[in-house]
């Protein structure tokens, strides 16, 4: 029997905290983005990081890409620690490691058609001639489904399909090994997410991609992620199998994002894990278990006693009661 696979990307401890300042510039807190986070992707995997808005998953994403430093923690690429490398250093690794922004149009220069968007990562990351750099754009071109004349347009003249289809061409021409997709359906009609969703899925098996799938939207996570982890004011509070965690939620808050999900014929109402509220505020985060001002099962335990992630039904919960 072959050992399991090194992870490709393996997060330890991750913390990644912002100064709260007041009007004097002067530190008065710590926004507590992300708050210790531990969790691994394997090659080849598609993981969902899923919570409501201000949970810390783009924050998250954002730290692995080394646009943020860590706070503290660890984060290894392939084995190599990355987190907390100098900015020439990280350039080496920058290609093997991308990210897809939210809004596609706004990660595409709007001065520049996008035959000049394709090939300006070619240009500063690779030594290939201009006749070969034209041969790869074609090729990367057709791989996201768009036609040659596409080349001479501007951004603005594209739709927001055809936009995220350019901005995944552009990051696929430097052949990265692991993707960010930061939320890259919102905004997108039922009928061209369905056509995005089919090109990751053909993208992924074309190049060999690993996927990190950033999204509030369910659903969407169901359909394409075999993997979720879901996060809640900075921390992850279940891990598991997709299917395993959508069939069977073990902890209060992944039970009450899924009870909220529409579905044919009504909305399902669950009375007893109706999620009420805003979440806190992370500058002030509650203790003991974060959770526990919106859980219908909080216990006086919760309140002293921050629940850490354990091994449960196939998946790792933090919950006491879960």
């Amino acid at each position: 029997m072959s050992a399991p696979a090194a992870p490709l990307l393996e997060i330890v401890d991750l913390v990644r905290h912002f100064p709260v300042r007041n009007a004097f510039g002067r530190r008065v807190g710590w926004l507590r983005a992300v708050d210790g986070v531990s969790l691994a992707v394997q090659p080849g995997e598609t993981l969902g990081l899923v919570g409501e808005s201000g949970c810390g998953k783009s924050t998250l994403g954002k730290t692995v890409m080394g646009i943020y430093t860590p706070t503290a923690g660890d984060i290894r690429f392939a084995g190599r620690e990355i987190g907390w490398l100098a900015k020439r250093e990280r350039r080496a690794v920058a290609k093997d490691l991308q990210y897809v922004y939210q809004d596609p149009g706004a990660s595409l220069d709007p001065r520049w058609k996008v035959v000049h968007l394709l090939h300006e990562p070619l240009k500063i990351h690779t030594a290939l001639s201009r006749a070969e750099r034209e041969r790869e754009v074609l090729a990367i071109l057709a791989a996201v489904g768009l036609p040659d004349a596409h080349l001479d347009l501007y951004p603005h003249e594209l739709s927001g399909g055809q936009q995220r289809r350019v901005g995944l061409a552009r990051i696929l021409t430097l052949r990265p090994r692991l993707v960010i997709l930061d939320e890259p359906t919102s905004g997108l009609d039922v009928s061209v997410q369905a056509s995005v969703l089919k090109l990751f899925r053909g993208l992924q098996e074309a190049f060999a991609l690993t996927y990190v799938f950033i999204s509030h939207d369910l659903s969407v996570v169901r359909a394409i992620c075999a993997r979720i982890a879901v996060m809640y004011l900075g921390k992850i509070v279940e891990l598991g199998p997709t299917v395993a965690v959508f069939e069977r939620p073990r902890h209060p808050y992944t039970h009450s994002l899924l009870a909220a999900l529409p579905r044919i014929g009504g909305r399902r109402v669950t009375q007893e894990f109706a999620l009420e509220g805003e979440p806190p505020n992370p500058r002030d985060v509650p203790s003991g278990c974060r959770f526990r001002t919106r859980c219908p099962h909080v216990q006086a335990r919760c309140a002293v006693e921050e629940p850490l992630l354990r091994p449960l039904d196939g998946r790792t919960v933090a919950c006491h009661f879960a």
